[in-house]
């Protein structure tokens, strides 16, 4: 479909070459002369290569240009096209119910997808059901919905409408989806060029010239020529994607009620799926249902209809029991919630255990499970929406502490939160990790980490991404010098110990990448090119396999992980690297980032090989995986959801 759209581009520089070379001919046909050629079709067989050449060029560097233009001014990514919509962002802070829920929801599918909780915004101004997720890469997307959206779904439509995005950001829609604006932008602007000239054909006594008028409407017929066969181009790829997407939803939530809900939705309400912004036309590809409505929409309109959506989703969906059950199912919440007492923060430490689970007390680091994948179908789980994974995620949001979950969602608390992730168990390095904070001026930032600490310090590793996930939207909307900062605090922090553990060492490589993020071109390197860099982050993951207490053995456990890990990869067996250092492994990891995606997956199964050498997989290894699928931008989703982390001392 890329290709066609591409190729459309060309039909309309070759149509604009022939309108320019048929008006040259036209006025060397007509100009009176001897010489001139006696027919139409001789002049225009004659219009010099000069004329063809020029016409062509400068067509296609005003789409080029334009395009150019427009993909810069979305440079910013997701929150570039929010902002351009009119969209608001929602505050981690914000008391409105409504953008409670849906901040909620947005956390719980981000922990269980494994993915960088993307900020949030919302249309205030549009009635219609509709939302889109947008951004240049998984790490840096935002989810924008409508405030329609918000207060006419209920939780389990919303649910499934913020499902459905969240398939768009695991399948890499987006970053097609804002090239495709650009692009179509450059189309548009003939059109409007068009449409100048016409407006402007008109001589100071009111008398048209013809030339003018002529060349004005050819290149406006053009210009939405092109236009035409982009619809066409895009709806099929737009079409195919919201059925992928539908499919993920339910998947995602086991709930095929919940998207089948939303649509029906669109059904009754009077806006249906409607935006009113100026740009819905460039960016109706990307919404959750059908932005603008148009003519002959069975060919131009970006999304299959709701009738055959729900058919897909649940043939055995019927409209009006729907509605009856969840009239009943909101009467009987409203009522719950009129009766239930506001539930406040705490300055008490909640209860760790998930329900009907106690403490059992042991070390987290020993526990894991039966692996039972193999390499490949480990690199598989990237980017899987998994329902089991939706439960966990859910539990572990809610046996977090009050007071940190809190403290989250406001900047100052979110730093501190993570200072405190790393901050020691051991009162005498806690007590220098602290003091290295106050004496870089940074007193503040080392007291509220202190008092957040007693809520971290029983948090085991597999608490420890999620608490990172969701810290980062409320960091990211602080100044670059607090960003700053809060890096230069962490690397005091695990530097106070001289010593850097392979936790600290990636937490820090995932804040750092996170708070510094550019837009990445799809990589296209080779493993082969960068031999040397995986060898560095395999040495990493082997040196992470090897339990504490294989004692004699742990020189030939290391091996068995390295090769393991390189004859997956397909790559010569090396020794793992004795001394690693912070630098040259962060350095290691930024550079595997250039890998092209196919290659990416071949270091996934490495490192998955590497990891499971032994046949199990305890949550030290997993999270640790996690976290460098986090800073290689392949997301990975709780790997271990059999064991609740709860139940394990850190």
């Amino acid at each position: 479909m890329v290709v066609l759209f591409l190729l459309a581009t060309a039909a309309v520089i070759l149509t604009v070459d022939a309108v320019v070379a048929g008006i040259y001919a036209w006025q060397a046909w007509s100009d009176g002369l001897a010489s001139a050629p006696r027919t139409f079709g001789a002049a225009f067989r004659q219009v010099p290569f000069g004329v063809h050449l020029t016409a062509g060029l400068i067509t296609g560097l005003i789409i080029l240009l334009v395009s150019g233009i427009n993909v810069a001014r979305l440079g910013g990514g997701g929150a570039a096209v929010a902002r351009m919509v009119g969209a608001r962002r929602v505050e981690a802070t914000t008391r409105d119910p409504l953008e409670r829920r849906l901040l909620n929801i947005v956390d719980e599918m981000a922990i269980a997808a494994g993915v960088r909780v993307p900020a949030v915004y919302v249309m205030d101004g549009e009635r219609g059901i509709n939302a889109f997720a947008a951004g240049w890469d998984i790490s840096n997307s935002v989810v924008t919905v409508t405030r329609g959206t918000l207060e006419i779904l209920s939780r389990d439509e919303l649910q499934g409408v913020i499902g459905h995005e969240f398939s768009h950001i695991v399948n890499g829609d987006m970053r097609l989806n804002i090239r495709m604006i650009g692009v179509l932008a450059g189309i548009l602007f003939l059109g409007s060029i068009g449409s100048f000239l016409m407006r402007s054909s008109r001589d100071s006594d009111g008398k048209s010239s013809w030339q003018i008028y002529a060349a004005g409407l050819a290149l406006f017929v053009i210009g939405y020529l092109g236009v035409f066969f982009a619809r066409l181009i895009k709806a099929a790829v737009s079409r195919e994607r919201e059925f992928l997407a539908d499919a993920s939803s339910v998947q995602f939530t086991r709930n095929p009620d919940g998207i089948a809900g939303a649509l029906d939705q669109i059904r009754s309400a009077a806006a249906g799926s409607s935006v009113a912004s100026r740009y819905a036309e460039e960016i109706s590809h990307m919404f959750f249902g059908q932005a603008v409505r148009m003519r002959l929409s069975g060919l131009f309109a970006t999304h299959p209809s709701i009738e055959e959506r729900i058919r897909r989703i649940n043939p055995q969906f019927v409209s009006a029991d729907y509605r009856r059950r969840r009239a009943v199912a909101i009467a009987t919440a409203a009522a719950e919630a009129a009766g239930a007492p506001a539930r406040e923060p705490v300055l008490e430490e909640a209860a760790a255990g998930f329900a009907g689970v106690q403490p059992g007390g042991r070390r987290e680091g020993d526990v894991g499970i039966a692996w039972g994948r193999s390499a490949a179908d480990s690199a598989k789980l990237v980017g899987a929406l998994e329902p089991a994974k939706m439960d966990y995620a859910a539990r572990l949001l809610k046996a977090l502490p009050d007071v940190l979950r809190a403290s989250l969602r406001e900047p100052d608390g979110a730093r501190a939160a993570i200072i405190a992730l790393l901050l020691a168990p051991k009162d005498e390095v806690l007590r220098v990790q602290l003091e290295a904070l106050k004496s870089s001026s940074m007193a503040a930032l080392a007291e509220r980490a202190a008092s957040l600490a007693r809520y971290t310090r029983d948090l085991g590793p597999a608490y420890h991404l999620p608490v990172v996930d969701l810290a980062l939207p409320a960091i990211r909307s602080t100044s670059d010098w607090d960003k700053q900062d809060l890096l230069r605090a962490i690397q005091e922090v695990i530097n106070a110990d001289r010593r850097v553990s392979l936790h600290e060492f990636v937490m820090l490589a995932l804040v750092r990448q996170q708070l510094a993020p550019r837009p990445r071109a799809l990589g296209r390197r080779k493993l082969a090119e960068l031999k040397d860099q995986v060898r560095i982050v395999l040495s990493v993951v082997a040196h992470a396999s090897i339990r504490a207490d294989a004692v004699g053995v742990r020189a030939e456990a290391l091996h068995v992980a390295m090769a393991a890990g390189a004859t997956e990869m397909g790559l010569p067996e090396e020794a793992a690297h004795s001394t690693l250092t912070l630098d040259t492994a962060e350095a290691a990891l930024n550079q595997l980032n250039e890998l092209a995606p196919l290659e990416k997956a071949r270091l996934v199964k490495g490192l998955f090989a590497a990891v499971t050498a032994d046949g199990t997989i305890r949550i030290i290894e997993a999270e640790l995986m996690r976290l460098v699928g986090a800073v290689l931008d392949c997301p990975l989703p709780p790997l271990i959801h059999e064991i609740d982390p709860a139940t394990l001392a850190p």
